[in-house]
């Protein structure tokens, strides 16, 4: 900017003076693990990506471009997800909507939508909305659901109220789309990662595991970016050798299907054992009682941390904490279970609609 300041213009024409390699935007995270951080994306790789090129678009992006007539925007578009399915939405010849208030499942009806993003608290939220007084859904026809990932069950839920309708996409600020499950494929899988992308599982050394072993995901894509803005430190961190690590964790199966299980950062250690919060969050999730669930970690004298869970409650119910603390022991062992369960009526979230764990404050009741 100070370079474009110092050179006014001079009336003459245009050049174009942008080469493949240099910074033609940046684009910021969510914010959802911490301060939002700027991803510096070139020409050439802006130039890469599929959402405009429909002779590039892989299956699962082919059947979801086909179901984008009234694509329902809510949040901003400064948002890689919301902007790249918006321009998914153009070229497949459908219209972009803006709700003046983006309320589930009101502005659906209102607009007609045929298709929009939804959070995994808000696909929830939705599904209980439609059990409880049923709205008129019949224009809509995809929710791309993003940011986490999901039970198997709630996703057979989701299907039985709202129809097949849940396209469950995986991807990141620093790569873009990286793979996406059609309402057909197996759940809770994020479906087959496109020819075009490189996924890699590893464990902690960095070297590639088998399938159906959990590690982190590291991975290549066209219109990643190649790094951080100003941020030397993080950039070494995440951006090497030409992947991106996506501090995700997951794991293929036999047949190439990837699932997700939570996040790296997401960790309590107790009693000197590491423990990711994902699992105890769908293991709670997973009462009839619970509509949600989050988990955070808080440091314990006696264990080192401890585990806190917040919950909220499915409409009418009340969920039994005793019942909550077995289900998690026997699933995951004594280390998982929560010292305090807290019951909540929303999870505070950020800008982009998803959870902010770092708001909720352990010390509810026991």
């Amino acid at each position: 900017v100070e370079d474009l300041l110092e050179h006014p213009d001079d009336g003459g024409p245009l050049r174009l003076s942008g080469r493949p390699h240099d910074v033609a935007r940046l684009v910021h995270t969510s914010g959802s693990t911490g301060a939002p951080k700027a991803c510096a994306q070139t020409y050439a790789a802006m130039d890469a990506a599929w959402a405009a090129r429909p002779a590039a678009w892989p299956p699962a992006v082919r059947e979801l471009a086909s179901r984008l007539q009234r694509y329902l925007v809510f949040g901003s578009l400064a948002s890689q997800v919301m902007v790249e399915y918006g321009i998914l939405t153009l070229a497949a010849g459908g219209t972009m909507v803006v709700a003046d208030k983006p309320v589930f499942p009101d502005a659906i009806v209102e607009h007609r939508a045929s298709a929009s993003v939804v959070t995994v608290p808000r696909l929830y939220r939705l599904v209980a909305a439609q059990r409880a007084a049923p709205a008129d859904l019949s224009s809509l026809r995809a929710l791309m659901v993003s940011g986490s990932p999901v039970e198997a069950s709630r996703l057979h839920e989701a299907r039985e109220v709202l129809g097949p309708v849940v396209f469950h996409g995986y991807g990141q600020t620093e790569t873009g789309m990286i793979s996406m499950a059609t309402p057909s494929d197996v759940p809770p899988s994020v479906g087959f990662p496109p020819d075009v992308v490189d996924v890699e599982i590893r464990d902690p050394d960095g070297v590639p595991v088998p399938a159906g072993t959990d590690g982190e995901l590291y991975v290549r894509t066209p219109s990643q970016a190649f790094g951080y803005w100003a941020d030397p430190a993080e950039t070494a961190e995440v951006f090497a050798g030409g992947w991106v690590r996506t501090r995700d964790l997951g794991h293929f199966d036999e047949e190439g299907r990837l699932y997700l299980v939570g996040r790296t950062r997401d960790v309590i250690i107790v009693n000197a054992n590491l423990h990711y919060a994902g699992p105890i969050e769908r293991a709670l999730a997973a009462c009839p009682d619970i509509a949600e669930a989050y988990v955070v970690g808080a440091p314990d004298e006696d264990t080192g941390e401890a585990v806190h869970a917040f919950v909220i409650p499915r409409a009418g119910r009340t969920p039994d904490f005793g019942a909550l603390r077995t289900m998690v022991r026997e699933r995951l062992g004594d280390g998982c279970v929560p010292a305090t369960i807290t019951v909540i009526d929303e999870v505070p979230s950020g800008p982009s609609g998803k959870p902010a764990k770092r708001l909720l404050i352990p010390g509810g009741p026991a």
